[in-house]
């Protein structure tokens, strides 16, 4: 199965880091959805957590009463995290959809639903598990990559069995029954470095044109440049 590779221990044999570089930049961005909406969560769970880094980066700037769980089927990943627990951030390793009398007051999905075989029976599992559902989708699916043909390098190397644009990933939501409250572009290859130099080259050309091109017409600039992912609220 293609879960496989994140239980084997072969997704962090590529991802040695498991992304961990990131993770404050996602923490941010998180936060800035939950301010724009006056989202105040006294629980929150990351499903497919990874290492960690991402909840005990939102631990340190939300308020000391919040409890944050983490969950994740990979062993390799839950080692990872184990050293960032604490009594008020918990992880587990288990399926977030087999677990049964819980309920949060925001679900985290951060760079997850990309690699799931029925992405559909997934989110629908969870829906009843918590109030609001804040999902970090990347916009893999642009002229660019197509062009390239760098689609398989997402899928050999990170995993990404299924490929949005902004569009796709709005109406996927609302087939199978979620209210999008809220939603914006996040731009890691604009804002962050890449950790290969022939990448971190092309990455710094490619900034001001992106960045003009988006400030003209994002929506365009997404599905031609890429680069771009989506963070959306629903509920």
């Amino acid at each position: 199965m293609l879960k496989d590779i994140y239980t084997s221990g072969n997704y962090l044999e590529k991802n040695p880091t498991w992304h961990v570089e990131d993770s404050p930049w996602k923490a941010r961005q998180v936060m800035r959805m939950m301010a724009q909406n006056q989202i105040v969560p006294k629980t929150i769970c990351e499903v497919g957590c990874g290492a960690g880094e991402i909840l005990k980066q939102l631990q340190e700037q939300l308020d000391s009463v919040c409890a944050l769980w983490g969950y994740e089927i990979s062993p390799q990943a839950f080692d990872l995290c184990k050293s960032r627990a604490d009594e008020k951030l918990h992880f587990k390793l288990a399926d977030f959809t087999q677990e049964k009398d819980i309920f949060f007051d925001l679900i985290l999905l951060m760079d997850v639903i990309e690699h799931l075989e029925d992405y559909f029976s997934f989110l629908r599992a969870i829906k009843p598990k918590g109030h609001y559902k804040i999902l970090h989708i990347p916009l893999d699916l642009t002229m660019k990559t197509v062009v390239s043909g760098r689609l398989i390098r997402f899928r050999e190397f990170y995993g990404h069995i299924h490929y949005f644009t902004k569009d796709i990933a709005l109406q996927m939501l609302k087939d199978v029954g979620y209210e999008v409250l809220d939603y914006f572009y996040t731009s890691a290859s604009m804002e962050l470095p890449s950790t290969e130099i022939k990448n971190e080259i092309k990455r710094k050309m490619l900034k001001l044109p992106r960045k003009l091109f988006f400030a003209c017409n994002a929506d365009l600039a997404a599905r031609i440049l890429g680069g771009w992912a989506l963070l959306v609220l629903a509920e």
